[in-house]
């Protein structure tokens, strides 16, 4: 058995509960991690017995408001300490895709601005399942398919290039039919927000999750964050669909959609065309799309719902399905392991 320790935060500026649960749902054999985020707790631990030592930095935007002189010399001594001790160390933003974060540094910045030979890790297909997994798995929410007034749920939050695009070729046929939104221009009505938001949830309230607007919609139109081709990143967006149990098209990535048949879900390909999927160029994978909804609406949606059934339920199973969700940790975790190896 090899033995792992990691502070989940070296200035505590971020969210090691979380990392720490994250990390607890591993089924890595032969791998044991003990997790602090306590820095001033380390000397109890006997550091020299661990295999591997880890330290996780956090890094994002937010942490401007903390950054300053005496925050930068408190975490530069704190580092070289850890580095002297056989610290190995993790810049940690999985609530972004590493082309979001790009995007961050060249317009405002990412925090703290510290030069460190380190892993970068970002949200990949693992951190949004088991937010959200963790979040619903005794949250009881009642979803209602009988009856639909919409034909798409389409919710556009931060207005990204690839969404402004795809909003633009989507025909107003489509649109004159859903929910959608083109935030902050157009919001949802308010019977659809969340009734326990003063306002549109702009921070900290993404990941819940409201029945209505997925109860009075026939399917679901994920807007993810980027469409870029050399990664894939699941947020939340993915996640709603398939807790509500509701048919869904995505705009995303290069090959999303295989990733998510490749992590054990089914998608639906059998009952309309899903080539969206494998077009590498952006702008014609936006086209294939378009073309795509607006031929969805021809679709009889009780046949639909009836056929899907089976596909749906899969879906919802095998989100809560915590073995399944612990082998994309596992391959977020090797991804430390092996680069502690090779230091």
């Amino acid at each position: 058995m090899q033995r792992n320790f990691i502070l989940t935060d070296v200035m505590k500026t971020g969210f090691h509960g979380d990392l720490e649960d994250f990390i607890s749902l591993h089924t890595l054999p032969n791998q044991q991690f003990d997790m602090t985020g306590e820095y001033y707790t380390l000397h109890h631990y006997d550091l020299d017995s661990y295999d591997r030592r880890f330290a996780v930095i956090d890094y994002r935007q937010a942490n401007d408001e903390v950054d300053g002189a005496e925050f930068n010399a408190e975490l530069d001594r704190r580092c070289k300490l850890l580095h002297s001790q056989g610290f190995v160390f993790i810049k940690a933003c999985p609530w972004e895709s590493r082309d979001n974060l790009k995007e961050v540094e060249v317009k405002s910045g990412l925090f703290p601005k510290y030069d460190i030979d380190h892993i970068m890790w970002t949200g990949g297909v693992s951190w949004f399942w088991f937010y959200m997994y963790r979040k619903h798995l005794n949250h009881k929410l009642s979803f209602d398919h009988s009856e639909k007034k919409y034909d798409f749920l389409y919710l556009n939050k931060a207005a990204r290039p690839h969404r402004v695009k795809m909003l633009e070729k989507m025909p107003q046929a489509v649109l004159d039919k859903s929910l959608w939104t083109d935030w902050p221009k157009r919001k949802l009505d308010k019977q659809y927000e969340l009734p326990w938001a003063q306002d549109y949830p702009r921070w900290g309230m993404d990941q819940d999750v409201y029945e209505l607007p997925f109860n009075h919609t026939k399917y679901n139109f994920v807007s993810e964050s980027n469409d870029v081709n050399d990664e894939i990143f699941m947020t939340e967006k993915i996640w709603k669909p398939i807790i509500a149990q509701q048919p869904f098209v995505v705009h995303g990535n290069h090959l999303y959609l295989q990733k998510l048949r490749e992590m054990g879900f089914q998608t639906f390909g059998e009952y309309f065309s899903e080539k969206y999927d494998i077009t590498k160029d952006p702008d014609e994978r936006i086209e294939k799309i378009a073309i795509l909804c607006e031929k969805m609406q021809k679709i009889n949606w009780k046949d639909f719902y009836l056929h899907s059934q089976a596909l749906r339920k899969h879906n919802y199973r095998t989100f809560f399905n915590k073995w399944k969700l612990s082998k994309q940790i596992n391959e977020t975790i090797d991804l430390f392991l092996e680069f502690a190896d090779s230091r």
